[in-house]
């Protein structure tokens, strides 16, 4: 059956002008529970309007949007969304936390645990087994691991949460992406390591320094803005073949930590993008472009190849590409199976769920209708309105065969990929709760990308015939999948709610800080070794150990917890 896995605030005035045009609660009536079959209609017509702030860029849709609309028909309620904009996501919660008022809903990403210590959120203990849809989203076990130090319950982290069968056909985590027109170029050759990565890239860009019309190919790229820095700084990790536990590597027969900062294989990882920025491979705005900037570069087609999150670029730029004919020139991004040396298993895919403790969907103090609230977010987790977020509206945006399963024609596609209908129609209310997986029909998935077919006959010429190449019909086949890891997985759930509370937090917050202000100098150093050694020296002063330790307390903790289950 299911598991769970577990992905701005506008300036001041922006927010404080979306509260006063909502409401925290609207003040009008929706009925105080949702039907399992898409929700309920407000008891006297009357349309609740909640408000919502995710500290993550996004892009808000229309006032009069349609699908938002009849979700409300079908609810009772709408939400206005609001995302990041001109901030991070701590300036974003720190200003909220300062003001004292909030919107209804919140995700402040790793500021959640700042906003609980602040009294912003509402325990919801009392209210979950009220609401069937909530109450079934997690097991019993999850839930508790949701419970903060007080013992109570404040967010409900919503993502990759898998109903049913498991449908994975789109690796949504971190990998080395390429274009498929590198590949096919070279004839679609075995790429497993590093080096090979990068001597593929070279050589294409050798061959090809500009796309057709003349613009100059931008061989490799780095994100490094903010939190972002992932795409720089964890890669040691995946390439030792370890899964994405985030801030540390476990060893899973001898259940103890590893600093994957300061291993053999990490050091190797940034010589080899030293000599790559020296050669001009490495994008020289690495280190100084923005999010929107890095996105904006990769809508060009320009960018060969990237570390990233699938999660992080591809709504955004596969959109793009497809709208200005890009795909079909081979500029969509494929995963390889990297690793440090040939022989080693990669699991930058592992099948089943993460629960993410650390951040989610709360409910604040300044919402005036905490019941109403949880009955529109149990309403969303309704199969009807679930199928509204995320297939859109029947013989509008999919068609329904014979067989009773969802598809699409190449018209719906493009329209659905096109930004002002997305804005105007398309309403996934992408941050809160949600399911991947299998339908409650038992027939389709929850979503487009999880349907076999539909997500096959959705891929560019370019993808289709390179899965053929490596015998793939999925992004994730071209990675293989590793089973789910321990029970202590992952550990970013932990590290991401690390404060300077503690002496092993304080030296996390302090080695980040030199991560970002050093890695960088390590890439562009014209003597690696020197600004290795630096880096080294600064990164240790930081009292490393201390972090270490106590990810090994937790680390023994979750594993004492699990065992509670199994008995």
């Amino acid at each position: 059956m299911k598991r769970k896995k577990l992905v701005s605030v506008l300036l001041v005035a922006a927010m404080a002008a979306s509260m006063a045009a909502c409401g925290t609660s609207g003040g009008k009536k929706t009925s105080s529970s949702a039907k399992g079959d898409g929700g309920s209609s407000s008891d006297d017509g009357e349309m609740k309007e909640f408000t919502a702030f995710f500290a993550v860029p996004g892009t808000e849709i229309n006032d009069d949007n349609e699908i938002m609309l009849k979700i409300g028909e079908l609810t009772g309620a709408t939400c206005k969304e609001t995302w990041l904009t001109g901030q991070t996501a701590e300036e974003a919660v720190g200003t909220l936390i300062a003001g004292g008022e909030y919107p209804d809903f919140i995700d402040g990403g790793d500021g959640m645990k700042q906003l609980y210590e602040a009294g912003a959120l509402v325990a919801l203990d009392d209210y979950i087994d009220k609401y069937p849809n909530i109450k079934e989203f997690l097991t019993e076990a999850e839930w508790d691991k949701l419970r903060q130090d007080d013992g109570h319950i404040y967010w409900i982290n919503q993502f990759q949460n898998i109903y049913g069968e498991e449908k994975a056909t789109t690796h949504n985590d971190e990998a080395f992406w390429i274009q498929t027109r590198v590949l096919e170029w070279a004839g679609y050759p075995e790429v497993h390591t590093m080096d090979q990565y990068f001597d593929l890239i070279e050589s294409y860009n050798e061959a090809n320094p500009t796309m057709e019309d003349g613009t100059q190919n931008i061989p490799y790229t780095i994100l490094c803005e903010d939190w972002r820095y992932f795409c720089l700084e964890n890669a040691p990790e995946f390439l030792d073949g370890y899964p994405n536990d985030g801030s540390v590597i476990v060893d899973p027969d001898t259940k103890k930590i590893i600093d994957y900062n300061t291993t053999p294989t990490a050091k190797r990882y940034f010589q080899k993008l030293n000599e790559e920025y020296q050669k001009g491979i490495v994008d020289p705005e690495s280190f100084t472009q923005t999010y929107d900037e890095y996105i904006a570069k990769l809508s060009t087609g320009r960018v060969l190849g990237m570390i990233d999150q699938w999660w992080d670029f591809s709504a955004n730029v596969n959109d793009s590409l497809k709208q200005q004919g890009l795909d079909l020139k081979g500029c969509n991004y494929v995963p390889l199976p990297i690793t440090i040396d040939e022989g080693i298993k990669n699991q930058w895919h592992n099948s089943g769920g993460v629960l993410n403790v650390a951040s989610g969907l709360g409910i604040t103090t300044s919402c005036e209708d905490v019941e109403g609230a949880l009955a529109f977010v149990d309403a969303l987790l309704g199969q009807e309105v679930h199928d509204l977020r995320f297939w859109g509206v029947k013989d509008v945006d999919y068609s329904v065969d014979e067989n009773g399963e969802f598809y699409r024609t190449e018209d719906m596609r493009m329209q659905v990929a096109d930004t002002a209908y997305k804005a105007s129609h398309m309403c996934p209310y992408s941050y809160f709760p949600q399911y991947i997986g299998t339908s409650r029909d038992g027939i389709n998935a929850m979503t487009p990308d999880g349907q076999p077919k539909e997500f096959y006959d959705s891929l560019s010429k370019n993808v289709q015939e390179c899965f053929e190449a490596y015998g793939a019909q999925t992004y994730v086949d071209m990675l293989g999948t590793s089973e789910a890891p321990g029970p202590w997985y992952p550990m970013y759930s932990y590290s991401n709610n690390m404060t300077t509370s503690t002496e092993g937090g304080t030296a996390w917050l302090k080695m980040g800080e030199v991560k970002h202000q050093f890695l960088p100098q390590v890439v562009m150093a014209d003597d690696f070794e020197s600004a290795w050694a630096n880096y080294l020296d600064e990164y240790n002063a930081c009292n490393p150990q201390a972090f270490l330790d106590e990810m090994q307390q937790e680390l023994d903790r979750r594993i004492e917890d699990a065992k509670k289950y199994e008995e």
